[in-house]
């Protein structure tokens, strides 16, 4: 058993104390009509004919008004089922008319047989459409519906012309003959189809309510349920009696009511527009919603570009009155401006993001500035520039950090580390947030301002003493910074200068470092573009490693081409210096070793100082292989030739004892590279 808070929604009518209470109403009639023919003596006769004409006049009246009401729904929002429900009111509203002329003394001066059959004939014509129009119609039925119905209204005003002539002119047609005075014995068997369509009809109304609570739906199964038991009233032929005068009063009920719900909805909406649409197909329904959404869309974007009135635009396709055009109007003017409120805080939410490691200042006010434009309108900003903070001609002083209103604009000071360094200019807004969620706005903006030229001085400053792969992991994570390491395969490149003692000797110091500067000027880039990271410099020598700390594809295959760069770079170096020179001292060759293997990577040092490096056999390997290196060759082992694959080209040197090393090593000169 579900708990009260988990018991399923049901509509009002629907809810079984509501629903009992109408169940009950639909009942007292049956209950009554009982009576009246179970006790005849109470079942009085009661002849009035103007009171009777008068009657049914008022309530064709009535159910006319209601068909052609549903009828200009159903033309506007091209419904079938609309269509089928105008058919119910106008077929028993011509009926009910014909009736009502039938009425002795009226045209007649005794009535007619027609007068005994106009009211089940029109009532069972009336549920055939009652029926059609409780079904769920796909788009292709209600199109061919909707195709058809001029000639559907053709033909049944064509009947009733024909029926209405065949029974109001004297002598004409059996049905104009005076009434007959036994009751008709086939006349309550034929009205046993009309009963069960407008019982059908009312129980498939009844579901449609429930799954699309609607007071019109109700109104509209209770006056199919409410026909059906004038049926069973007239079924009983009694004329005048009180269960005759019964199936009178029952079809007044039914387009009464209708007529009723309609007026309570058109006070309260203050407009005819839209009074059928609950009943409407899905599709439709669908269809309006959809219309309206866009409608308020539209108006929306009216209130934001300023222009007043947005919903009286709309009005006239709408058939909207006064009262609605304004609601909707403040209700526009609300939703833009929370529209305008959720993307202004979106935008600080993306500003606030702008801010990366490495992204320029003048890229990140950009970004910004153009994220900021989007919610806040015609945003500008200018950095201090000479000791001024000027937008265009407008020249701003700003006081104890407080924003300055100016022309319609709201200027607010760009702070860096508590100084001035710009203004941010923002177009007065319409809302009581818009001052808040600026002044959020200009602060978010100092802050990535102050980060952009924090993060640029760190970034110049570490990448001035380390690697940029390195400088990068600690300023994204400073705790990589942290003493230890990880066992890690690499790839290691050393190189050094041969000849560089000679050449020490004899130039001047200021010689030597332009020496060296030239040199690792023109070989760092070779290992920076191929993904290394240089570890340390030690006097004329260098330490770079593959796949540390960075991982990367092809470590030992980008070492050797880094290391062949650098030859060529370093020829190029010597030679144009030794053209250069005069003295003929010959400047020193780089000589190059490079062995992969596994090493223990990390930070090596104590907590007051320490540094990125690596440690093992690899490590050792390859500044071994640079020593017996020729100056301007590249010397290889074999672990890094096995993952070098096709397309090198190298020479054994064999098996060589290096120091420091029991067992013998197998290197190789590497000449070239695919």
């Amino acid at each position: 058993m579900p708990t009260p808070d988990q018991a399923p929604y049901l509509p009002p009518a629907t809810q079984p104390v509501r629903g009992g209470v109408w169940v009950i109403h639909l009942a007292l009639p049956l209950l009554g009509l009982w009576l009246l023919l179970a006790q005849p003596d109470i079942n009085i006769v009661w002849q009035h004919n103007p009171s009777h004409f008068w009657m049914i006049l008022a309530v064709a009246g009535i159910s006319v008004v209601l068909g052609f009401l549903v009828s200009e729904t159903s033309r506007q929002r091209q419904d079938a089922r609309l269509f089928l429900v105008s058919m119910v009111f106008l077929s028993s509203a011509g009926f009910l008319f014909l009736h009502g002329l039938a009425t002795p003394k009226i045209i007649l001066p005794a009535g007619s047989v027609g007068f005994d059959l106009d009211h089940q004939v029109g009532l069972s014509i009336a549920a055939v459409f009652a029926f059609a129009s409780a079904l769920p119609l796909g788009e292709r039925a209600a199109k061919a519906v909707l195709e058809a119905q001029s000639a559907i209204r053709a033909v049944l005003v064509a009947f009733m012309m024909l029926w209405g002539v065949a029974s109001l002119v004297p002598g004409l047609t059996p049905l104009s003959a005076p009434p007959e005075i036994s009751p008709i014995d086939w006349l309550m068997w034929v009205s046993v189809p009309g009963l069960v369509l407008f019982t059908a009809a009312s129980v498939m109304m009844f579901l449609l309510h429930r799954r699309r609570p609607s007071a019109m739906l109700v109104s509209l199964l209770t006056a199919y349920a409410l026909l059906a038991e004038a049926m069973i009233a007239g079924m009983s032929q009694l004329n005048w009696h009180l269960s005759w005068w019964e199936w009178h009063i029952l079809l007044t009920l039914a387009f009464v009511f209708v007529a009723y719900s309609a007026y309570l909805q058109f006070r309260r909406e203050g407009s005819s527009a839209g009074l059928f649409d609950s009943v409407a197909l899905s599709g439709t329904v669908a269809r309006i919603r959809r219309d309206y959404d866009q409608a308020l869309e539209e108006m929306v974007e009216h209130v934001r570009r300023g222009e007043p009135l947005a919903a009286a635009r709309l009005s006239g396709k709408f058939r909207l009155n006064e009262g609605q055009v304004a609601v909707l109007d403040r209700a526009g003017e609300a939703l833009a401006h929370e529209r305008e409120l959720s993307q202004r805080l979106s935008a600080l939410v993306e500003v606030s993001a702008q801010t990366r490691i490495g992204l320029p200042e003048d890229e990140l006010l950009t970004a910004s500035l153009d994220r900021a434009r989007q919610a806040y309108g015609d945003v500008k900003i200018a950095l201090v520039s000479g000791g001024k903070t000027q937008v265009g001609s407008r020249e701003y002083q700003f006081k104890d950090g407080n924003p300055i209103r100016r022309d319609g604009l709201l200027a607010f000071p760009l702070t860096v580390k508590g100084n001035l360094a710009g203004v941010l200019e923002v177009p007065v807004g319409g809302t009581r947030q818009d001052e808040a969620l600026a002044a959020t706005l200009a602060g978010q903006l100092s802050i990535s301002l102050e980060n952009a030229r924090l993060y640029r001085e760190l970034d110049t400053l570490f990448h001035q003493y380390m690697s940029p792969d390195v400088a990068h992991a600690l300023l994204a994570d400073p705790s990589q910074a942290e003493l230890g390491g990880q066992l890690k395969e690499l790839t290691a490149l050393f190189a050094d200068l041969k000849g560089f003692t000679t050449f020490s000797e004899k130039v001047s110091p200021g010689e030597i470092v332009e020496m060296l500067n030239r040199y690792h000027t023109a070989a760092v880039p070779c290992i920076l573009n191929n993904g290394g990271t240089i570890v340390q410099f030690v006097g004329d020598a260098l330490l770079a490693l593959f796949n540390a700390p960075a991982t990367q594809a092809g470590h030992a295959h980008a070492a050797c081409r880094a290391a062949l760069a650098m030859q060529r770079a370093a020829a190029e170096v010597a030679e144009e210096m030794s053209w250069k020179r005069e003295d003929g001292i010959e400047w020193p060759t780089f000589r190059v070793g490079v062995n992969t293997g596994p090493a223990l990577v990390g930070n090596i040092g104590s907590p007051e100082l320490r540094g990125f490096n690596a440690m093992g056999d690899c490590v050792n390997v390859a500044a071994r292989l640079q020593g017996i290196a020729e100056p301007g060759t590249v010397v290889i082992g074999e672990t890094t030739l096995r993952q070098l694959g096709d397309g090198v080209k190298v020479k054994p040197l064999g098996p060589l004892s290096l120091k420091g090393k029991e067992e013998l090593v197998t290197a190789y000169v590497l000449t070239d590279l695919q």
